[in-house]
């Protein structure tokens, strides 16, 4: 019986860092999928979409492979903040995260060929403290988080602003490895068993 691999649709270096630290064995293809943040969807519903549309696409050339895609959104007041791109948009972000908590929201997608389509979400909670002009424009210039999604890394510097977080710390890096490997183990005894029948 051959044994079926994985495939991680994602560029993110943390998703990529959590999966290895965990021991898991996989392949990276990006989906290069664009995304469009003007779609109109509850957040969770909205990176649910965008992790399934990810698989998607790298399952179409990889049918015997688990592809399995990730995004994640910072939500403010009900507001997704995505990636700000440039310093300006950056700056904005953060001086509306201080001070306050947001919801950090992951949504991971499972696609292994017409066999298994599965996708959940998991949201953590992240206070932060009040933040200086002076330290916002440090850290964006200094870090230049311009790829992550509310415009900060809880793995880097910005760990000294962060106060509290309820809930999953890798959700916030971009992947929920626990509730993660209980969705894949599962996945992966029931491919299993249906590669014997």
């Amino acid at each position: 019986m051959k044994k079926i691999k994985n495939i991680l649709a994602s560029k993110s270096p943390r998703r990529e860092h959590i999966l290895s630290q965990a021991g898991f064995k996989f392949s990276i293809v990006h989906s290069n999928v664009t995304e469009i943040s003007e779609i109109e969807l509850p957040p969770e519903a909205f990176c649910e979409h965008w992790a399934r549309e990810k698989a998607k696409k790298v399952a179409k050339k990889y049918p015997d492979h688990l592809i399995i895609g990730a995004d994640t959104v910072v939500v403010l007041d009900n507001q997704i903040l995505g990636k700000p791109k440039v310093p300006e948009k950056g700056e904005i972000m953060l001086n509306s995260l201080s001070g306050r908590t947001h919801e950090v929201i992951t949504g991971v997608s499972f696609i292994f060929n017409d066999e298994m389509d599965f996708t959940f979400n998991e949201t953590t909670l992240v206070s932060i403290n009040s933040l200086s002009s002076k330290e916002i424009s440090d850290y964006i210039y200094t870090y230049k988080p311009y790829d992550k999604a509310g415009s900060y890394g809880i793995q880097d510097f910005f760990a000294v602003h962060i106060n509290k977080i309820v809930g999953c710390y890798y959700n916030v890096m971009g992947l929920p490895i626990s509730s993660f490997y209980k969705y894949y183990k599962n996945i992966k005894k029931k491919l299993t068993v249906n590669e014997k029948k």
